[in-house]
């Protein structure tokens, strides 16, 4: 994992989704829409409190912002610090904060984290996980397995969280290994560095912090 600086607000999120989205809480706890909308009035209970409505009852309107999110985050999984391909990548959006935790977050944009879709599921609804918006450089690269392992040197509660989020996300999962160990061997056969950063920037970091990129990349 490596940090991520948040990006910007885009210009369409609060008309797309934060208006949308605090409209249906409104509709959920009977005090009617804020803003219009096509279709019929939302059936089924009503809540007394936001806190009260459960995550699968909320409109997902936070999709409407995966296309920002790729874009704004250049397809890199915020977990992984891994490309999400076109084709064959699941992108989703991730609530750092839980949605069953804090309702007033759900749709808002600070709270998305653009993650793979199987990461995104093994974090779930857990807190126990380091935000990439603001990790240190707590995390490093080893060399003979392509584990990512917790730095040397770090205090003992940081130790500990980096550990767990390793554990939580499986960043040492099969696939990601396979995946940091291609990129090594494509930047070994000769690839460019500015190509491995825009697709493994955790990769081209550590190879960087072990000597080991190219003469003519150092």
């Amino acid at each position: 994992m490596i940090r991520v600086e948040t990006a910007p607000e885009p210009l369409t999120f609060d008309r797309e989704v934060r208006q949308k989205g605090l409209s249906a809480i409104s509709e959920l706890i009977g005090q009617g829409q804020t803003i219009a909308r096509r279709g019929p009035p939302r059936t089924g209970p009503r809540y007394q409190r936001p806190e009260e409505i459960p995550s699968k009852a909320l409109p997902t309107y936070w999709r409407a912002a995966l296309d920002d999110l790729l874009t704004s985050y250049r397809r890199i999984c915020a977990y992984t610090s891994l490309y999400i391909e076109p084709v064959t990548g699941a992108p989703s959006v991730d609530h750092m904060v839980p949605k069953s935790k804090r309702w007033d977050r759900i749709y808002e944009w600070t709270n998305y984290r653009l993650a793979c879709a199987e990461v995104n599921s093994w974090k779930g609804s857990f807190e126990d996980v380091l935000d990439p918006f603001e990790i240190g450089d707590w995390f490093e690269l080893e060399w003979v397995g392509f584990q990512v392992r917790v730095r040397a040197n770090l205090s003992a509660e940081v130790a500990a969280c980096v550990g767990l989020t390793i554990s939580r996300l499986r960043l040492n999962d099969s696939l990601c290994v396979q995946q940091r160990s291609d990129y090594v061997a494509m930047y070994d056969s000769g690839l460019g560095l500015g190509w491995l950063e825009r697709r493994a920037p955790f990769v081209a970091q550590e190879l960087r912090r072990a000597g080991r990129l190219r003469p003519t990349d150092g």
